[in-house]
């Protein structure tokens, strides 16, 4: 029996979708930084490709979190959505709404383990405000190609 720091019932699921998210961001940004074009194509191909690195770092990390806490991971990737439109804005805008559900989900764990688990509120805190910064700095790469 795993000796948990906290009650996992409701926590190990939350867990668990992160994981899912961020390894469909890995597929997500993969995709982007191979079909984008153009001339500012090289840096973000870079940024994409950086993106897809940090997602999957941030679903092992909340695969070891959730083995740590006696949970399984599931096999697979959360769902996909794509507007099959690969112009800039329309990928910066599909990124931005990942990144989004990412947020809903860090701050779902954020709650759950809150006054619970000192461990798990930084770690949440803390890819919270990796998230926020991802909104941010996609948001003004948006403001490029919505401007005109």
């Amino acid at each position: 029996m795993v000796d948990t720091i906290i009650e996992t019932g409701e926590i190990n699921p939350v867990l668990n979708d992160i994981m899912l998210l961020e390894l469909a961001g890995v597929v997500r940004y993969t995709h982007y930084a191979l079909v984008i074009t153009g001339p500012n194509r090289l840096p973000l191909v870079a940024f994409m490709q950086e993106q897809a690195d940090e997602s999957l770092l941030h679903a092992r990390q909340a695969g070891e979190i959730l083995t740590g806490l006696g949970g399984h991971p599931t096999q697979g990737i959360a769902s996909i959505e794509e507007s099959h439109d690969h112009a800039i804005d329309a990928i910066l805008n599909e990124s931005i709404a990942h990144e989004r559900r990412a947020l809903d989900l860090y701050r779902t764990l954020l709650n759950l383990s809150e006054g619970q688990s000192v461990y798990l509120e930084e770690y949440a805190r803390n890819q919270i405000g990796q998230e926020e910064l991802h909104v941010i700095e996609m948001n003004k790469l948006l403001r490029d190609y919505t401007i005109g």
